[in-house]
């Protein structure tokens, strides 16, 4: 699990026919580049995703946003915007879907956060912050064009049963701008592997906070997510953490697998070693 200020590291399932164009039909195309596998992909993608996908949540910018319209603090804007995808429910179901967060602070944030707009009209808003965020910082990334067709590709495969996060997020119209709707992706793929490595700790039988500490800085992360101190000795727990983790790539894999040939997984890997460069 990748952890960051605010990680994962998530309704209907909303299917949704994509004709995706071919290399030739791309003015900005990339050159054609070696085939694949789903694995090599995962790996050499997801941590990428993983750190561009929470940019704006940290971004200044979109704390202003937030405040703009009337919320008291960036936290409340977070989780009111980050969950009101979910719609106008009960904070136990925004902690199901975050998990890594105590559940006492959940409730006091989401609460204090949709009492200033309601759930859907938080997250339509938090999504936008996302949307702002990627044309000031990749505008400059030629290649947005294909990069959405494969990326819509791959988001529209997934089939969304116990992905309550990534579903609603699926089922927010995408932006018309070619790189606010290239980061509205990145953001997407982000929450996918983050409601994938939720199912395989539970799997485990971690809780969030012992996902948490066996993570990399964990003491220090689970000060941020809320938990109070004195921590638990969680050292015995490491393999089972390892094991969540090589689960979620497993997962992870075969979405790619499945959503894309092993040409259009090189051509992906390129395209993305491209955005990484283009980042401001």
């Amino acid at each position: 699990m990748t952890m960051a200020f605010v990680s994962v590291v998530e309704l209907p399932l909303m299917t949704v026919t994509i004709g995706v164009p071919t290399m030739a039909d791309m003015p900005n195309a990339t050159s054609p580049t070696s085939p694949m596998s789903s694995v090599a992909l995962t790996d050499e993608i997801s941590p990428f995703f993983s750190d561009l996908g929470s940019k704006y949540m940290l971004d200044p910018a979109t704390a202003e946003i937030g405040k703009a319209a009337g919320y008291s603090d960036g936290f409340s804007f977070y989780f009111a915007g980050r969950g009101g995808v979910l719609g106008d429910v009960d904070a136990d179901v925004i902690y199901s879907a975050f998990v890594f967060f105590d559940q006492p602070l959940v409730r006091k944030m989401w609460e204090r956060g949709v009492a200033v707009e309601g759930a859907r009209r938080a997250g339509s808003r938090y999504v936008g912050a996302a949307d702002a965020w990627g044309i000031a910082h990749i505008s400059g990334f030629a290649g947005a064009a294909r990069f959405n067709a494969l990326a819509e590709q791959v988001v529209a495969s997934v089939d969304a049963g116990g992905l309550s996060l990534f579903a609603g997020l699926r089922a927010e119209p995408l932006p018309a701008n070619p790189h606010a709707r290239t980061y509205r992706l990145v953001t997407y793929l982000r929450e996918l592997r983050g409601c994938l490595h939720i199912n395989a700790v539970v799997a485990e039988g971690l809780t969030g906070l012992q996902a948490v500490l066996t993570g990399e800085n964990g003491n220090f992360f689970a000060k941020i997510h809320g938990y109070q101190e004195p921590y638990p000795d969680v050292a015995h727990l490491a393999p089972a953490r390892a094991r969540a983790e090589a689960t979620t790539a497993k997962l992870m894999s075969n979405i790619y697998e499945q959503s894309l040939t092993p040409a259009e997984r090189g051509e992906f890997a390129a395209l993305v070693a491209e955005l990484k460069a283009a980042v401001v």
